[in-house]
């Protein structure tokens, strides 16, 4: 018992002596938690070498409705965005004035009709007469001559009548091909003349797509070159085609050459006369690529933080890496950087060069 007390004696003494008389060692700050990032393994993409231009899409069938004739519009048949066959009626023109006309006409192709009977038959009895000899040969021949008049006459006034009847069929305004009618400006009462502009008629099925390129890229320009039709800010593709004509002259006022490709617009998204983004696409080959959201930009130049193995932990360093053109969603690399390196795409912002860290989820 007494050796058990001299021992805790001892004991306090000790701690008493040690924390009156020396000092204790410096406090070390705990080393930093790594910080949990994403990663992405920088990797070999097919990545095309393309350039955009703007494009228009032009309707193959695409039809401005003018009259034929002169009047006043007495009936309207269709609306804007109405689909219409060939032949359907789109407007009348108010035909009294004509019908008149083709009326009066064929009136006096009746009377005309009835001279030719007449002579027809003053022929046949001066021809009876004659062989009788009962009248001169001059009166056959004048009986002749008659008939072959009322003939000519008839014939003339038929082709006149025939020409007012087919004038009359313009008096309805027809559609000349099918397709989706446009805007319609004109009204009921409204005066026509054969310049009027009464609708539109454009069929877009299949619509054509016209790209100026610059002379520069010329001579690279060749049929069946891949073509992208991209929306008008470039976030969408619209459809797939290929070159299938390139123009064999320059516009002098641009300097650029006409291409054109087939688009097909099954699904009716896209206009006729609508302005879109044309990437064509002039080869395709491998190349090493990495998230944009992976690349730093600092005074000029661009980095990248590399996930780098560290006696059994990751490390950040900070690369800096030479990169080309964003194709979609990655940057093209040039230099700094090879197949398999693991890049920050998340957290960077939190890293200095040789921070620990963490891969996250």
């Amino acid at each position: 018992m007494c050796a058990h007390r001299a021992a805790t004696a001892v004991a306090t003494l000790l701690l008493t002596s040690w924390g009156c008389g020396r000092s204790q060692p410096a406090d070390q700050a705990p080393p930093a938690p790594p910080t949990a990032v994403q990663l992405a393994a920088a990797s070999q993409s097919a990545v095309d070498d393309a350039t955009e231009y703007v494009g228009i899409l032009k309707s193959l069938r695409s039809t401005t409705i003018q009259p034929q004739v002169d009047g006043q519009i007495s009936q309207i048949h269709v609306k804007s965005g109405d689909r219409v066959a060939r032949g359907t009626p789109l407007m009348e023109i108010d035909p009294r004035r004509q019908q008149a006309a083709v009326s009066s006409q064929e009136a006096d192709r009746t009377a005309r009709q009835a001279n030719v009977a007449l002579a027809r038959q003053q022929l046949q009895r001066a021809t009876d007469l004659y062989a009788a000899g009962a009248i001169a040969k001059a009166e056959l021949e004048q009986a002749q001559t008659t008939l072959q008049t009322a003939d000519a006459n008839f014939a003339a006034l038929q082709a006149q009548v025939q020409q007012q009847q087919v004038q009359l069929r313009y008096y309805t305004v027809a559609a000349p091909a099918a397709g989706i009618v446009g805007d319609v400006p004109a009204r009921l009462g409204m005066q026509v003349t054969t310049q009027t502009a009464l609708t539109t008629i454009d069929d877009n099925d299949t619509l054509e797509l016209n790209v100026s390129v610059p002379i520069e890229r010329a001579s690279a320009l060749k049929n069946g070159l891949p073509v992208v039709v991209l929306s008008s800010d470039g976030t969408e593709t619209l459809a797939m085609t290929s070159i299938t004509f390139v123009s064999p002259r320059v516009e002098d006022q641009t300097q650029s050459v006409l291409v054109k490709g087939m688009v097909r617009n099954s699904d009716g998204r896209l206009r006729s006369s609508q302005f879109v983004r044309a990437r064509i696409v002039w080869a395709t080959r491998q190349a090493l690529t990495i998230p944009v959201v992976a690349v730093l930009r600092i005074s000029g130049q661009h980095f990248a933080f590399v996930a780098e193995d560290a006696g059994g932990k990751l490390v950040a360093r900070q690369r800096p890496i030479k990169v080309g053109p964003i194709v979609g969603d990655n940057y093209l690399v040039l230099d700094g950087l090879k197949p398999g390196d693991r890049v920050v795409v998340s957290g960077a912002q939190k890293l200095a060069d040789g921070a620990p860290v963490q891969a996250g989820q």
